[in-house]
């Protein structure tokens, strides 16, 4: 279930970002330090690069994965315009390779629509991920400890509501504080974007701000 919503998730994505322009792509993104053009290059990291590669990179940002990462996207980044990436992703999404064949397919989700809105939020366009995926990679988020993105974490505590579609968590521990929102913008913040926190709304915003801060 999980691999088809990433596929079509894909394809949706592949669709909106062929309209994008190269003053787009060259735009920052919501991700620090990324262009929405790095943020595409990891994207085809993240579906295709080989296990060697991954392990090189590490040892070269010796065992930081978050500039190993940030490298591997800005060499590919460098290397490929847009339009070629968009290609190249198109044939990923419909065969893996690599860490991408291998890498649980919610936690792949999650990343994919995370990163989706990195750019459409930065590009000040509507998210148009689909309800289905919007409260799956919400149920992860807030269910599946990721050692990448600690948004298990941040949510601890705190009731959260979507308001755009049928999806809650009450945290149940006394004196929860509660923040409601769009499910997109809950789950970029989520995830650590700040951008959409003005957006949300309730008692526990702030508590959320601090975490994400």
């Amino acid at each position: 279930m999980t691999a088809t919503m990433l596929v079509q998730n894909n394809e949706r994505f592949l669709a909106l970002a062929r309209e994008f322009g190269e003053a787009d792509w060259a735009a920052p993104s919501l991700c620090s330090g990324w262009t929405n053009h790095h943020v595409l290059a990891h994207l085809v990291v993240g579906c295709g690069a080989g296990f060697h590669e991954v392990a090189r990179e590490m040892v070269s940002a010796r065992g930081r994965f978050d500039d190993a990462n940030t490298a591997m996207a800005r060499t590919v980044a460098d290397a490929r315009p847009p339009a070629q990436l968009l290609e190249e992703l198109e044939a990923l999404v419909a065969r893996p390779q690599g860490i991408g064949a291998a890498f649980p397919k919610n936690l792949l989700l999650g990343d994919h629509v995370i990163h989706e809105l990195d750019i459409v939020f930065a590009l000040g366009r509507d998210a148009t991920v689909t309800d289905d995926a919007l409260t799956a990679v919400l149920r992860t988020e807030v269910g599946v400890p990721n050692p990448f993105v600690p948004a298990r974490r941040r949510a601890r505590g705190l009731t959260l509501h979507a308001t755009d579609l049928d999806w809650s968590r009450p945290d149940g521990s006394q004196g929860a504080r509660a923040v409601h929102g769009a499910a997109a913008d809950l789950a970029s913040v989520l995830a650590g974007r700040p951008a959409a926190l003005s957006r949300l709304h309730g008692t526990g915003v702030e508590e959320l701000r601090a975490r994400v801060g």
